[in-house]
């Protein structure tokens, strides 16, 4: 199964770059994982909330597959400890799904038109947190589900 993560704008800190790398390299060793980058809008601040969400998720379809299984990371989804996250991932592996594509959007969200194409929906936590931050989070959590799934000790119950 191959994973996509796709994002709307950049992460700029340094030290979340180079955790969102050391994430990306501990994956290689268990699933295929491409971080996809969608460019923030040029001229955002003439447009509305609306005009914003509906260009990023124009932006964002064209990565996605129609065959593509799509998660969003969005505060108002299912909430998943590690271990029930690993859970979650098991079963998109058993699935036979070919590409599950989790995504995190821009400032405002997603647009009607990329929840209507969700299959799912997770949240990472109840509080909210930076969009850069977000992706380093998910990544390490994308980690630590293989490592369970893998009977590994990086998770302690």
């Amino acid at each position: 199964m191959k994973i996509k993560l796709i994002c709307v704008g950049k992460t700029t800190s340094s030290h979340l770059i180079a955790g969102e790398n050391e994430y990306l390299k501990r994956l290689k060793h268990y699933s295929s994982l491409e971080k996809i980058e969608i460019p923030e809008l040029k001229n955002a601040k003439k447009l509305s909330e609306k005009e914003i969400k509906n260009q990023e998720g124009t932006l964002i379809l064209k990565k996605i597959d129609s065959t593509d299984y799509v998660i969003l990371l969005d505060e108002n989804g299912k909430d998943y400890t590690s271990l029930e996250f690993s859970k979650f991932i098991q079963k998109r592996l058993n699935s036979g799904a070919k590409t599950v594509v989790f995504l995190i959007g821009g400032a405002y969200g997603f647009s009607d038109e990329i929840y209507s194409r969700a299959q799912a929906k997770i949240a990472l936590s109840k509080m909210t947190f930076s969009h850069q931050m977000v992706r380093m989070f998910f990544l390490e959590q994308v980690y630590r589900a293989f490592t369970i799934l893998k009977g590994q000790p990086y998770h302690h119950q």
